[in-house]
């Protein structure tokens, strides 16, 4: 087996594997998208318990074998509880790591991503912030990311000139200045019906916890 190597990234899914063992799916920022198993992990007294659970940020220690990696170690830094005690909140987290997922890669520097997607899941956590408005600025920043948003939606004279203002300033601003400001109703609605627009035409894959998440909103 190979030296251990330190990656900072974040859980996106784990699954159970074999009887006590857990695969999970790490973004991380030195290497992209990895997938590892943490071996024991699913046992009540494994040091591996919470943190091969999704939305577990830090640095975690591997082995890179052949085909994947082995978790042996792990040092959380946030496990973001309180979102996951926010039964709405929780839902759009699980659905911003599956579009993370989509985009993830393996052996590309994922940190504008992982960066991203922290501060995102710091943005469902504060109250003064619409869950509609911060999903909305995540999918289209994580778009921009990957080189697929249609950036001249910003001239598109059939949107009300605020949207085109917030169109571009998410297009823009640095991650950390992304989440300091919200908008009207009627320019929220505009950006979202046109975003859902872009990522049916762009995105090729449906996914499963946006279809629990819709149908949670319009509940």
């Amino acid at each position: 087996m190979s030296q251990g190597i330190r990656l900072t990234g974040m859980v996106l899914s784990a699954a159970p594997s074999g009887e006590y063992d857990k695969r999970v799916v790490l973004l991380t920022k030195e290497r992209g998208k990895i997938t590892a198993f943490a071996r024991g992990a699913r046992k009540p007294n494994s040091v591996l318990l919470a943190a091969a659970s999704p939305f577990s940020f830090g640095i975690f220690t591997l082995y890179e074998g052949r085909s994947a990696y082995t978790l042996v170690q792990a040092d959380i830094s946030n496990y973001f509880s309180a979102l996951k005690s926010d039964f709405a909140g929780v839902y759009y987290g699980f659905y911003f790591m599956e579009f993370a997922d989509y985009y993830g890669r393996e052996n590309l520097d994922a940190s504008m991503m992982l960066n991203l997607l922290y501060a995102s899941l710091r943005a469902l956590e504060n109250p003064n912030l619409p869950n509609e408005l911060v999903r909305c600025v995540f999918e289209v920043k994580l778009m921009v990311i990957n080189g697929e948003f249609p950036q001249e939606v910003i001239y598109d004279p059939s949107l009300q000139e605020t949207t085109r203002f917030a169109f571009q300033y998410v297009i823009q601003a640095p991650i950390r200045k992304l989440y300091t400001f919200v908008v009207k109703s009627e320019v929220l609605r505009e950006m979202k019906q046109r975003q859902k627009q872009i990522r049916e035409k762009l995105i090729d894959r449906r996914m499963k916890s946006l279809e629990i998440l819709e149908d949670m909103v319009e509940t």
